[in-house]
């Protein structure tokens, strides 16, 4: 085995030979890259949630999205 190679990281939930488990390595890494992904949030980052829920709802469903505004614009105008 190269010098180099015993350096490298052993990714141990990859291997075919060993249990499955998590070197904490592994484990502080992740915790890194989750950081790092928490702080590229930003402040409007529940707002952009919000939005992109309410996208993935009314998207699949726009047709009849048109249909129930449209419905409710009529029922209005014939409200008043």
């Amino acid at each position: 085995m190269h010098a180099h190679a015993a350096r490298s990281p052993r990714w141990t939930t990859a291997t075919f030979a060993d249990a499955t488990d998590s070197a904490p390595m592994e484990l502080r890494e992740l915790g890194a890259h989750v950081s790092r992904c928490n702080g590229c949030r930003g402040r409007w980052f529940a707002l952009r949630c919000a939005a992109d829920a309410v996208h993935d709802f009314v998207a699949p469903r726009f047709v009849t999205t048109l249909c129930i505004v449209t419905a409710v614009i009529g029922l209005t105008a014939l409200a008043l």
